[in-house]
């Protein structure tokens, strides 16, 4: 069975860190790409992150030197590390998992967790 769990969510004044953790199960994970999503209430699920089969990694223009994105194969676990945080990156971050190519239209992923609450305060 196909699992994506997010965690390391919480609530973090604007300008500090928090990491996020998307343990993977279920499937042969290094031959997934697996990325990070994010949606804001009244707003789309939007692109943030991903990181591909061979450690390439790929952002959004407006994370671009705020976040990273790193997987750790033998522990079938992908990280963001979010910094400089801002109240606009408030939003359930959802982790996702996809075979080939980096995509980042929500649709072209088989798979998500949950998600995990962010919440930036001014």
């Amino acid at each position: 069975q196909v699992k994506l769990v997010e965690s390391g969510g919480g609530q973090v004044q604007a300008g500090g860190s928090r990491r996020l953790s998307c343990a993977a199960s279920g499937f042969s994970f290094s031959t997934y790409i697996i990325a990070w999503f994010r949606q804001a209430p009244g707003k789309d699920r939007e692109f943030v992150a991903a990181v591909s089969r061979n450690g390439s990694t790929f952002y959004t223009d407006s994370v671009k030197g705020r976040f990273f994105i790193s997987r750790d194969n033998a522990k079938t676990t992908v990280y963001l590390q979010m910094n400089s945080l801002k109240p606009e990156d408030t939003a359930v971050y959802y982790c996702a998992r996809r075979v080939a190519t980096v995509d980042v239209g929500a649709g072209a992923y088989d798979s998500w967790g949950q998600g995990t609450q962010v919440t930036v305060s001014s």
